[in-house]
């Protein structure tokens, strides 16, 4: 145990506000988490319900019922109310009973080309109106599509909200996509406006990105209208000054300069919505294939948002809450969701590493972080050079770090207490873009677990299974929900017979979400995560996490990454290859070598060392960051590249020709 909330941290929490409202309301008495975690599974009607009064949801028309059958696919949640995601950002009374005034802080911005900016609510729902009221001047209305193709900047913020605010629907891409990624995803849903961006930075170095905004017009005919944000506006984009406007040669599309647009008397009005009315589209990695376009709605994403970041991150107003993301990420709505619990957001735009990896902990100085969200391979690189922000940084205001993207080592674990804070509630998560929140998280009344993750979330019927479909009281197994949630996707874009969903998720066991992870349900009641299911290592009839593996590489100094399929052979064999990034000045030699092999050996089993350790010059990631196993293992078992993965959802595509040059 690393970690216990002290019984002043406790009384503070929404949480436990919660479970006393509960006590007094409907007369139920938990004696820990995991009662009021059982009752909120077993009894999903009345948890939801309870979210509904406590958080006071503002519903213009009544509910019929909560739940119309306990199905899934197909559940049907809060028929015939009507509401706004949006409308809950900048109206609803906060839980904390706290008045927020115009001149409060909003928004705090920084990235490589602009120093700290702090933006109030006054101007931001000032902003938000005012591109609501040209959005709807130009003619977009409830369920037309709108797609963004921006950086992590106010801006993007902005115009998802006014998008929201009148029911239209969001999606964006980050501009480190490639062309064709970028079609991929916005082609399928047909988007009226682009908001696009001129260009970013990153570590260091502009990318000018007009050449694309172009190319994106001629791909996508259905857009009329182009919002540019000149974002590498050579004078320096200065908030509330419009810049010159560039120029984009399209089809017949209307380019508007984004300043141009504002309308400082602009009301802000909120359209009321069917309960599952979309509110934005999320894509899969698309990494073999065309991405899944995932469909989510304003009154699933708003109870879940609401119960996720008051109960599992204690959010409170005017705290500053961080997740270093980019717009293609769900992080990113994950982020301005915080804005329900009357947080600061704190957005950030380029590298985490540039000009220093002690970048972000300099920001959640300057930007008195209370929240900080990062990735595990994040913390991981900050462990393995030896970084203290502690010591290096005034981190007074930050309580709590978040976790996500990949499994957090244990020795992570370990770094964040011995050389970030003490005292500090370290709460991973693990979800996905398929839920837009996580499904197991944070638990503020309960402590933390080196290597583990605190808690499942309430409201989520998570299980362990094996694969005949039996529930896990100890081992690893498939992680299933049990029960539908109201955050689950409403449908996949264009998939009109269900065909796509329903092979996502219940093709495994009929009737029951199959997410994809390898995962252990500990004695605490606390959740570990091996890696995904389908990269799982199937070595001499024994299941192996991914994960597992990757813990064991963070502990050897020498290296910096490292990669692991395993590949069946005809006959019954099998080849399991580790490749293996080394810090710079490294070579692979037979003391490497044996190292890792007596790690994995003495730290799981001989099962887990590999068949042969091979140097490599990188290790191919997703653009958001995900370790791209499969793909590895089709390219090394002869498929083609480019049938393999799709090069313009990666983050590095030059990365895969090495092993299209290693396959035997």
């Amino acid at each position: 145990m690393l970690w216990q909330p002290s019984k002043d941290f406790v009384q503070r929490t929404h949480l436990q506000h919660y479970l006393g409202w509960l006590a007094q309301n409907y007369d139920l008495n938990f004696q820990n988490y995991h009662d009021a975690w059982q009752w909120s599974v077993e009894n999903i009607e009345d948890f939801w319900e309870s979210c509904w009064k406590y958080f006071k949801v503002i519903s213009h028309t009544p509910y019929q019922q909560v739940l119309k059958e306990r199905k899934m696919p197909g559940a049907i949640w809060f028929e015939g109310a009507t509401l706004n995601y949006v409308e809950h950002i900048f109206n609803r009374p906060l839980v904390d009973g706290k008045q927020r005034t115009a001149d409060d802080i909003a928004i705090v911005f920084s990235s490589e080309r602009y120093d700290l900016v702090e933006i109030t609510w006054g101007e931001m729902q000032s902003q938000v109106a005012s591109m609501s009221a040209y959005l709807r001047s130009i003619g977009i209305k409830k369920g037309d599509c709108v797609a963004a193709y921006l950086p992590n900047i106010p801006e993007a913020t902005y115009a998802f909200l006014a998008c929201a605010s009148i029911g239209a629907i969001w999606s964006s891409c980050s501009p480190d996509f490639g062309t064709n990624s970028i079609v991929d995803r916005f082609s399928q849903i047909e988007p009226k406006v682009l908001f696009a961006a001129d260009g970013y930075t990153y570590n260091g170095k502009p990318f000018d990105k007009m050449e694309v905004v172009n190319e994106l017009c001629e791909k996508l005919p259905t857009v009329k209208h182009v919002i540019l944000v000149n974002y590498l506006n050579p004078g320096g984009l200065k908030f509330g000054s419009p810049p010159q406007s560039r120029g984009v040669g399209t089809n017949s599309a209307i380019v508007k300069a984004w300043n141009d647009t504002f309308n400082p008397v602009a009301p802000l009005t909120f359209t009321p919505l069917p309960f599952d009315h979309p509110i934005y589209v999320l894509y899969s990695s698309g990494t073999t294939g065309m991405p899944k376009a995932i469909t989510h709605s304003h009154g699933g994403n708003l109870l879940e948002h609401l119960k996720y970041l008051h109960f599992h991150n204690d959010v409170h107003p005017g705290e500053r809450f961080f997740w270093f993301s980019t717009t293609g990420w769900m992080m990113w709505n994950f982020v301005n969701a915080s804005l329900l619990a009357g947080a600061t957001i704190v957005l950030y735009d380029g590298s985490p590493g540039y000009p220093s990896l002690d970048r972000l902990w300099d920001l959640a100085e300057k930007a008195r972080i209370a929240h900080f969200g990062t990735s595990a391979p994040y913390l991981s690189a900050c462990m393995k050079q030896g970084l203290e922000p502690g010591k290096q940084h005034d981190l007074s205001a930050l309580r709590s770090i978040g976790s996500t993207g990949s499994p957090l080592p244990p020795d992570a674990f370990d770094w964040v207490y011995d050389h970030v804070k003490k005292d500090l509630w370290l709460s991973s998560m693990a979800g996905g873009t398929d839920v837009c929140t996580a499904w197991v998280g944070g638990n503020p009344m309960g402590p933390v677990y080196k290597g583990e993750i605190q808690a499942r979330c309430l409201g989520a019927a998570i299980e362990s299974w094996d694969e005949n479909g039996l529930p896990l009281v100890a081992g690893v197994g498939e992680l299933v929900v049990t029960q539908p949630m109201p955050s689950m996707p409403v449908f996949f874009w264009g998939d009109h017979d269900h065909e796509k969903y329903i092979g996502s998720y219940f093709d495994v066991y009929p009737g029951i979400w199959r997410h994809g992870d390898w995962i252990e349900i500990t004695e605490h009641d606390g959740i570990i995560i091996y890696g995904r299911s389908d990269a799982t290592l199937n070595r001499q009839g024994v299941r192996i996490g991914t994960a597992e593996i990757y813990r064991a590489m963070d502990k050897i100094p020498a290296i910096k990454d490292s990669l692991i399929v395993n590949i069946e052979l005809p006959g019954g064999g099998d080849y399991m290859p580790l490749f293996v990034l080394l810090n710079v000045g490294e070579t692979l030699n037979e003391d490497i070598k044996k190292q890792i092999n007596q790690t994995l050996r003495s730290e799981y089993s001989p099962r887990h060392v590999p068949d042969e350790i091979i140097s490599c010059p990188d290790i191919p990631y997703t653009i958001s960051g995900k370790k791209m196993e499969a793909p590895v293992k089709k390219i090394l078992m002869g498929k083609q590249l480019d049938k393999a993965a799709n090069l313009d959802s990666m983050r590095n595509p030059e990365s895969l020709r090495f092993f299209e040059q290693f396959k035997r």
